[in-house]
């Protein structure tokens, strides 16, 4: 979805192992409680940026510097970990940006991969189930989704499935039972695509080549929203077990992606002040605030403040006629539920891998607190009576549970996903 010291983290996570934060780990899994959903995956939160927020050459270069990650993202210290289990959390998904890996030289790729392992360590060492995210950073010129599995044809996508098996082979023995991965983010084919299973089998197939029990994460296209797990066979799938199958929950974006600048349409950078329920407010109070919003715009052209103004009083008079609330999510999350249903799926092997809201943007209101907090209250309860595991998004940035700096942890947000705040 969203500053950390990369070479301070590396020591960190390094050092982990040795810390008193280590936990015996739990035995693998059998078979007859993976078939009935009993994973350690049950309460998580994205760790982005940790293996995310590089230093690209712009082209024609498709390199990054050395070391390939900003420095000054935000990475989560042993201490931070230890935290996030005593608050509750069970696991971490850890999202890892595959381009400075298949961009970099054979001796800059090992140390990529041990500082990798070094991080999944790290998280087992304070007792947290790790699921390894290859996730592809779609505003990258070079080593991006298109030109990495748009199809098994795509012309990097051979490099990408050999870094998938060389990761699941790092994995498969660290901590059995207690890792998966998870091959692709956010897949953009089409729900109906002929494309994606292809490609999905492609990758799932050299990660079980190489790891013959690790788990493997499957999902549907459409960016793994729930039409696209809908819309997914799994019956193909079976030759790759053990599996588990994800999807993403953002539902309505206008109020979750409200003052986003990294969405394509143009109602969302000025949109802010849309409540939670949708009964919290009213449209005439949240168009004066977009209306507050475009005025501090000086981007963009009247013209086109215009246009996105029309647009967006539109759309918002769609969800302020609609009143969506918990109804709506619960609504929603029964399309999952019915997959699962007809396909004889545990609700325990299908995990939310990703949910959240904007916080309050410092130049205006974009999410109020109160309402962020009950809409994440909101989704995760419906995720949890529908027996779906979830992991939050995300630990830091715009829409994080701890503050990059401070590290300190949002009572709001501990309170809305059912943690308790930890002990100082």
């Amino acid at each position: 979805m969203t500053g950390w010291s990369r070479r301070r983290i590396l020591g960190a996570a390094l050092a982990a192992a040795a810390s008193p934060l280590t936990t015996a780990v739990p035995p693998l899994l059998s078979s007859a409680q993976a078939a009935t959903g009993e994973w350690p995956f049950r309460h998580g939160v994205n760790t982005w940026p940790w293996f995310a927020l590089t230093r690209e050459y712009p082209a024609p270069r498709t390199d990054y510097g050395w070391p390939p990650f900003q420095s000054q993202r935000p990475v989560p210290t042993p201490a931070d970990l230890a935290r996030l289990r005593a608050s509750g959390l069970d696991f971490i998904r850890l999202p890892v940006d595959p381009g400075p890996f298949l961009a970099a030289d054979a001796g800059q790729r090992a140390e990529l991969m041990a500082m990798l392992g070094a991080a999944v360590e790290a998280a087992l060492a304070a007792d947290l189930a790790v699921i390894v995210n290859v996730q592809a950073n779609g505003a990258t010129h070079y080593w991006n989704p298109d030109r990495m599995y748009s199809s098994t044809a795509a012309p990097e996508f051979a490099r990408y499935q050999v870094l998938v098996g060389e990761v699941a082979g790092m994995l498969e023995d660290m901590a059995p039972g207690r890792i998966a991965l998870e091959p692709v983010n956010e897949p953009p084919q089409d729900c109906s695509s002929e494309a994606w299973p292809k490609v999905q089998a492609a990758l799932l197939s050299v990660a079980r080549g190489a790891a013959r029990k690790l788990p493997l994460l499957a999902t549907g296209g459409c960016g793994s929203m729930v039409r696209g797990l809908a819309a997914l066979d799994p019956a193909p799938l079976a030759d790759y077990e053990p599996i588990l199958f994800t999807f993403h929950f953002y539902e309505p974006y206008l109020f979750s992606h409200q003052g986003a600048p990294w969405m394509r349409e143009p109602v969302y950078r000025a949109l802010n002040n849309v409540p939670w329920p949708a009964s919290a407010g009213t449209l005439e109070r949240t168009l004066a605030s977009v209306r507050a919003g475009m005025a501090q715009d000086s981007e963009r052209s009247d013209e086109a403040k215009k246009a996105a103004y029309a647009e967006t009083e539109k759309v918002l008079k769609v969800y302020f006629d609609a009143q969506p609330d918990r109804r709506f999510i619960d609504g929603y999350l029964k399309q999952v539920s019915d997959w699962a249903d007809r396909n004889g799926i545990a609700r325990g092997r299908i995990i939310m891998g990703e949910f959240g809201a904007l916080r309050t943007d410092a130049r205006y209101t974009a999410a109020p607190n109160p309402d962020r907090a009950r809409y994440i209250a909101d989704v995760r309860q419906s995720a949890e009576a529908s027996g779906f595991p979830w992991a939050f998004w995300d630990l830091f940035d715009g829409m994080g549970m701890m503050d990059d700096t401070t590290r300190a942890l949002d009572p709001a947000m501990v309170e809305a996903l059912g943690l308790r705040m930890p002990r100082a």
